[in-house]
């Protein structure tokens, strides 16, 4: 059976193109792959041991839309205990959602909907807006 996951992983994202990011692991490009990719290098701070001794979590490189697709940025939070930078996190993902769920409001879908379920929708964004708001004020007083 396939099995389908969503990413939940807390990554360090620095824009490095392919050939840059070939340069700094004293690798040589692959002559199929084009250096001049934008991408990042991407350090894994949450899990999997360091496969680079200038980096304490595992590294890799990943194209930009490939990145930026995956990961929402919330900020320099390396200050914070690691139980503050996941309400960061947790605030960050949430307005994400809640910006698509407003926006699916004005659309043809949405108007497709059966009232009830628009209502449903409705009462779920007043309740994600409340909840962000809740984590705001606990990122506030960090």
């Amino acid at each position: 059976m396939t099995q389908h996951y969503i990413g939940t992983k807390q990554v360090i994202g620095t824009p490095m193109t392919r050939q840059s990011y070939n340069d700094y692991r004293s690798w040589q490009l692959p002559a199929n792959e084009n250096g001049a990719d934008e991408g990042y290098l991407v350090e894994y701070v949450d899990g999997g041991p360091a496969n680079d001794p200038r980096h304490t979590g595992y590294i890799s490189w990943s194209p930009k839309g490939v990145f930026e697709g995956s990961y929402l940025p919330i900020g320099d939070v390396g200050r914070l205990p690691p139980h503050q930078q996941r309400v960061v996190a947790e605030k960050a993902q949430l307005d994400d959602k809640l910006e698509k769920l407003r926006k699916f409001f004005d659309s043809k879908l949405f108007d497709s909907l059966p009232t009830i379920e628009q209502v449903r929708l409705r009462i779920q964004l007043d309740a994600m807006d409340s909840y962000s708001y809740t984590l705001g004020e606990r990122i506030a007083d960090f």
